[in-house]
């Protein structure tokens, strides 16, 4: 078995594919797979209290051990808080202060399911979008608190951020807190993004810039599993595919790193046995 991870992507068992995405992924020869938690507001519906979040968690949970039957290696879930979070909760009327304490505490409870092994690592982050400055100040201020729990617990982070190929400040907050920067994870990065490990979104032309940088990274789809937009990001047989054609064309090495070394890197978690 050639391991094939996507390092991202999502899975909605009531409105979306759920399993079923997983066994389209499994039959294009996927293997392992990183499943995110869907957002936490629904159907329009911003989350009032630590429940909103604690279901979120536990669905994401419950899809990993259905998908971990289905895959020919296993799945792991991903708990944490989206970061455009804020910007709806200040739309409805909280203060920046008070739903960013808001999003610290779902971050608190994220941790508490990973400490006792339902899940390997945190997301968090900071808005893609033109937002206020106290928004912006307050954004760090939660994915800061999201990097302070991953150095206590020594696991990976990985961020939803603006689009950049550079995040040095956020490693080296990292650093500072002793968490190693390559557990830092730009999630839905281009083919470069340095100071932290990229999570390539993969697309033809990102893939083979992450190739000629020569530097570790791993591949991800963003599936999102919604039925208003199927498809969206990429496919769940995107990364199988696009991985067995680099090692059609002599990539082998590469693809190994990406798909084994550098998630045991980032993550301490086994592609191959």
């Amino acid at each position: 078995m050639n391991p094939i991870l996507d390092n991202h992507c999502h899975l909605d068992s009531e409105e979306g594919m759920g399993i079923a995405a997983v066994e389209d992924f499994s039959k294009s020869g996927g293997t392992h797979m990183l499943v995110v938690n869907q957002h936490s507001w629904k159907s329009g519906k911003n989350p009032t209290d630590m429940s909103d979040f604690e279901e979120r968690f536990y669905q994401t949970i419950e899809m990993v051990e259905q998908a971990t039957e289905i895959l020919q290696g296993r799945a792991w879930s991903v708990l944490g808080i989206h970061p455009a979070l804020i910007s709806r909760l200040v739309e409805d009327g909280q203060t920046a202060k008070e739903a960013g304490e808001f999003m610290c505490e779902g971050l608190d409870m994220a941790a508490k399911m990973i400490d006792k092994g339902d899940a390997i690592a945190l997301k968090s982050g900071r808005p893609h979008y033109e937002v206020s400055q106290e928004i912006w100040e307050t954004s760090n201020e939660v994915l800061r608190h999201a990097i302070s729990l991953a150095a206590k617990m020594g696991i990976a982070v990985q961020l939803h951020t603006e689009e950049t190929e550079d995040l040095f400040e956020v490693s080296g907050w990292a650093s500072e807190m002793g968490l190693p920067w390559q557990k830092i994870v730009k999630h839905f990065a281009g083919g470069v993004c340095e100071g932290v490990t990229p999570s390539v979104i993969s697309k033809k032309e990102e893939l083979e810039r992450a190739i000629q940088s020569g530097k570790p990274f791993m591949m991800e789809t963003d599936y999102l599993d919604d039925p208003r937009r199927p498809g969206a990001v990429l496919g769940m047989k995107t990364v199988p595919k696009r991985t067995k054609l680099l090692r059609e064309r002599g990539y082998e090495e590469l693809m190994e790193v990406a798909h084994v070394d550098t998630p045991k890197m980032v993550y301490g978690i086994k592609t191959r046995d």
